[in-house]
């Protein structure tokens, strides 16, 4: 069992928990794409005039999201890298 470590040496974090933090990570880019988009959305829309609402209340459900979400990623440890060197 060369080259093997013990499950409970504490060398590396659990796979389970860096698995989430790069479940974070892409929620955290799928809602800061879709932000931008209706950001742009929004801005056009009241730069023509027309009735922007809803497109902004969106916006602030997306940012509230999005902030959560950094904040929950910030509590988990940092990424270890996987490649073999």
């Amino acid at each position: 069992m060369r080259g093997r470590q013990p499950k409970g040496s504490g060398l590396h974090a659990p796979a389970s928990r860096q698995r989430s933090a790069e479940d974070f990570d892409l929620i955290i880019g799928f809602l800061g794409f879709w932000a931008l988009v209706v950001l742009g959305i929004t801005v056009w829309l009241e730069v023509t005039g027309q009735p922007a609402l809803l497109w902004a209340l969106g916006l602030l459900a997306l940012v509230l999201g999005l902030w959560g979400m950094v904040r929950l990623r910030r509590k988990l440890p940092a990424r270890i890298a996987r490649r073999p060197r």
